[in-house]
């Protein structure tokens, strides 16, 4: 319901403050509304000077909130994103005083600000980088300043369960978690995830909404992949993409990045079906799918190389570079059923296997990469380097990727 002016503004949010109507709230204090844009009209160049005359109208701090609100929505119409988030951070700081007075019903008004927050420091961040300027410190004071109400939601010791701030805490946490990831300081994540240990009347994860879990998962299984904890990355992205709306594609398709190479390691390769369905992950994954399958070796290398600006910008390049001994393990498999599943192959046979895959190995090298394989448990056999002969066992020679006791050992 639009605010026909300033006056109706403050009444409207009066009302929702009275009735305690959360959604209410949070559509009143969003920058983007239509009212918004009606009271940029009304008031023209407001300044705090010119608006000082509506102090007292609303209890406090609810006065200056609102003022605060014109004050952003001006600087938003105006595209002057730097002056907006700076006015957010105002607004934000004065409405966590008062939200750290109230139960949970002032959540949803909680969650749109902080959401707007972000979207402003963002903005303000791409201003300062066309500008030459440091492109991360908005963003940083904005992941400074949810922090607080992160604290806000897990303090609240007064509230009967169902009404309490902590129902916050999921939410706020990935917001937090997203800003650090924008600015590359993961490792700022440790404190907030230890607070979370620390408070364990916070309720289970499971309780929360499921949009709650799926983010705090994705961003959980993300520092699990980056910090090399590959099997609790492959737990918590494979929840957060089974748990994901089915309708948020691009969330699903940010969410099987990372977990499809993990999957992959376990030996699940993904089926075309679900590939088509998410079109930029065919075109980067497939090839080396494909390769892998065939044990092409030259094709595999050769989509490294295609690929290897993406690559490293998702991270993924030494994961995929890994990978390709998957690769060598199934261009070995492919001599050993060309040798009618010999438990005895020479090492010549696999050198010349890597010969005709157009590798630079020698008889030396193909010998250790079939140690290798040994080592890893891609092959169950032995090598006889006096008779230069590779002896594998009479069954299982070739165990399934998905049975090895270790998946993940060759990408420490």
């Amino acid at each position: 319901m639009p605010a026909a002016n300033f006056a109706t503004f403050l009444v409207q949010l009066a009302d929702a403050l009275r009735e305690e109507k959360g959604p209410e709230l949070a559509y009143l204090l969003k920058p983007t509304s239509e009212h918004g844009k009606g009271l940029v009209k009304e008031l023209r160049n407001p300044t705090r000077q010119s608006l000082s005359y509506f102090e007292g109208s609303l209890e406090g701090p609810w006065d200056e909130i609102a003022i605060q609100y014109v004050l952003v929505v001006n600087h938003c119409a105006r595209k002057r994103a730097k002056e907006a988030f700076k006015e957010e951070c105002t607004l934000v700081s004065l409405f966590l005083r008062f939200f750290a007075q109230n139960s949970g019903w002032t959540l949803p008004a909680l969650f749109s600000i902080l959401r707007d927050l972000r979207d402003l420091a963002s903005d303000a961040d791409l201003e300062a980088a066309h500008n030459g300027q440091d492109n991360t410190a908005n963003m940083e004071e904005a992941a400074r300043i949810i922090s607080k109400a992160f604290s806000s939601c897990v303090t609240d010791r007064q509230s009967p369960l169902a009404e309490s701030r902590k129902w916050g805490v999921y939410y706020v946490v990935g917001l937090i978690l997203k800003c650090y990831f924008r600015v590359r300081r993961i490792s700022l994540s440790k404190n907030i995830l230890r607070a979370i240990e620390a408070n364990p009347d916070i309720p289970p994860l499971s309780a929360y909404p499921r949009s709650h879990q799926v983010t705090y998962r994705y961003y959980i299984g993300m520092l699990g992949f980056l910090n090399e904890d590959f099997a609790k990355a492959e737990q918590e992205l494979t929840l957060a993409f089974y748990n994901c709306y089915t309708g948020a594609h691009s969330n699903q398709e940010r969410i099987l990045t990372y977990l499809i190479p993990l999957r992959m390691f376990r030996g699940h390769l993904p089926s075309r079906e679900l590939l088509q369905r998410f079109p930029v992950l065919d075109d980067l994954y497939t090839p080396f799918i494909t390769a892998i399958r065939t044990g092409d070796i030259r094709s595999y290398d050769a989509s490294l190389d295609r690929f290897e600006r993406r690559l490293v910008d998702l991270n993924l390049y030494l994961t995929l570079e890994k990978a390709r001994e998957l690769c060598i393990r199934g261009l070995f498999r492919r001599v050993w059923i060309a040798c009618e599943k010999s438990t005895r192959i020479p090492v010549s046979m696999f050198f010349a296997a890597l010969h005709v895959a157009d590798t630079e190995t020698t008889s030396e090298e193909a010998e250790c990469l079939v140690a290798n394989m040994i080592f890893k448990g891609f092959i169950r056999g032995y090598i006889s380097h006096e008779k230069q002969m590779v002896v594998l066992a009479n069954t299982n020679a070739f165990p399934r990727l998905a049975d090895r006791p270790s998946p993940y050992a060759l990408l420490q």
